[in-house]
């Protein structure tokens, strides 16, 4: 790795390039990573996370808001150290957003059994998180390569900070994060679902003769 792949890479600021070989349709699973152990670390927290919340009187636990913001930090966790040691894996790039949607969907639980947020836009994003991971398994299925998009990617931050924010206590934040998130992850639905039936298409095409890039 150079020097250059560096800063910008690392931190997960430069994106640009092919994704990791590591990480494409087809290619072994090699699940004992240090990054797929945070992976199934994350995973393993959101139940967790969910006796906390749901056990306490209101939803506004400290320890639930802590144990939920510590899960979807080590998000960008994971990302750095396999960027810092090269540990790319199949599993980890299909396991990673499956944890962030979990734990969206947990957090948004949370939100609507204690009415923190707006039930008819928690409906929603539920929805939307429910319907990417049919997408995706779908997708998984016919080896098509999902690539998040730009809405998608800065979508997951408001997304996930809403219910931490209501969590907390700080409601017009969380109306604010939640509104933008889920203004953005449709937008990303939209463009997944565009990308997925012009590669599909694409494959039809009798010239389709070579892998189409997205």
């Amino acid at each position: 790795m150079s020097h250059d792949i560096s800063k910008r890479r690392l931190f997960g600021i430069d994106r640009s390039g092919p994704a990791p070989e590591a990480t494409v349709s087809g290619r072994p699973w090699h699940p004992w990573t240090i990054p797929n152990a945070i992976g199934f670390v994350r995973l393993a927290g959101i139940p967790a996370f969910l006796i906390i919340a749901l056990s306490s009187s209101d939803g506004q636990s400290t320890l639930a808001a802590v144990l939920y913001a510590v899960i979807g930090w080590t998000d960008y966790l994971d990302g750095f150290v396999a960027r810092l040691t090269g540990q790319y894996s199949r599993l980890g790039a299909l396991l990673d957003p499956v944890v962030d949607r979990l734990l969206v969907i947990s957090g948004m639980v949370v939100c609507w059994y204690f009415e923190l947020l707006p039930r008819w836009a928690i409906a929603i994003v539920i929805g939307r998180e429910l319907l990417m991971l049919a997408i995706s398994r779908y997708a998984l299925r016919r080896g098509i390569e999902l690539k998040i998009n730009w809405p998608g990617r800065l979508g997951v931050a408001p997304i996930l900070g809403a219910p931490f924010f209501a969590m907390v206590g700080i409601h017009w934040v969380a109306l604010v994060m939640l509104y933008l998130g889920m203004g953005l992850a449709i937008l990303a639905t939209v463009l997944y679902v565009r990308a997925g039936l012009a590669e599909l298409k694409a494959r039809r095409s009798p010239r389709s003769g070579s892998e189409v890039s997205s």
